[in-house]
């Protein structure tokens, strides 16, 4: 009996993850900084359309927007 569908890639990605404890902390660090960044300056706490397509069209703005703004 299993408790997920896919609990063979789980456990195996925890394998991986065992011998470095600090890896999600690092990305976390590294990654999570530039989302809380924009959410910061443009004022956004969620997305305003639905779908993914229209939600990756609105997330390619704000990163666009996010780098002139760091390019000025």
């Amino acid at each position: 009996m299993q408790r997920r569908a896919h609990e063979a890639v789980l456990d195996a990605m925890q394998r991986r993850l065992n011998p470095k404890l600090d890896a999600m902390t690092l990305r976390r660090r590294t990654i999570e900084h530039v989302f809380g960044k924009l959410k910061h300056w443009m004022g956004s706490n969620h997305f305003l359309t639905r779908r993914l397509e229209n939600v990756g069209t609105e997330m390619s703005r704000m990163v666009l927007a996010y780098n002139l703004k760091r390019a000025t």
